[in-house]
């Protein structure tokens, strides 16, 4: 099995350490990982802002340089999502619609490809050692991000991110995860602006851990 390691933009500007985990985790999973060198972004910031056959070049360039792995696997699943859903304006080869459907965010490639004996996110973290999680009262809410929703909307943004973190120290929660740095990113802006003691980690980090 020959994987790809797509790492999006923002994971490798601002989080390097989560495209390690990815990468180190899925190595000691015993996967065969490339990283192909020449990789950009996916073509979602664009898209999101109305410029989508702006981004066809981005698209051409994704497929020219995935097209060739068994599965492409991403900490991050919006941009995962982006992949398997909004590459419509680009002529629809074998190439793209092998590219499309097997593009695996991580926790997904984990249960689905994998076939490790896990269901969700929450019973991969209760197989690492030391972690007790907590219920929320509302786990379905959106963070606020939303990539450039958080610049046209920055107050509801804001609103909903706050939200997200107050039902995490309501229960009292050390670290709030994720398997999408983007919404973590976003969590823990607000969380230094406010002076919390509460961790953001990706899900990556610590199953790469245990």
């Amino acid at each position: 099995m020959n994987v790809g390691l797509f790492i999006p933009c923002y994971v490798n500007q601002f989080y390097p350490q989560v495209a390690i985990a990815t990468l180190e985790l899925l190595e000691k999973l015993g996967v065969e990982v490339s990283y192909p060198a020449n990789q950009t972004c996916c073509g979602q910031p664009m898209a999101n802002s109305g410029f989508e056959k702006t981004s066809e070049q981005t698209y051409n360039l994704f497929i020219k340089n995935f097209h060739s792995y068994d599965f492409i696997v991403a900490p991050s699943g919006s941009c995962v999502y982006h992949v398997r859903n909004h590459l419509n304006t680009i002529e629809q080869t074998d190439e793209v619609k092998h590219v499309r459907n097997k593009t695996y965010e991580l926790c997904e490639f984990l249960v689905k490809i994998i076939k490790k004996d896990f269901s969700i996110p929450g019973k991969l973290l209760n197989n690492v050692k030391g972690i007790q999680l907590v219920q929320l009262d509302r786990p379905d809410e959106c963070c606020g991000f939303g990539g450039t929703f958080a610049v046209a909307e920055e107050a509801v943004s804001i609103k909903m991110g706050n939200d997200r973190i107050q039902d995490h120290i309501a229960h009292n929660a050390e670290v709030i995860t994720a398997t999408d740095m983007s919404c973590l990113m976003h969590l823990k802006g607000i969380i230094r602006r406010r002076n919390l003691s509460v961790q953001v980690k990706h899900i990556a980090e610590i199953l790469n851990s245990n």
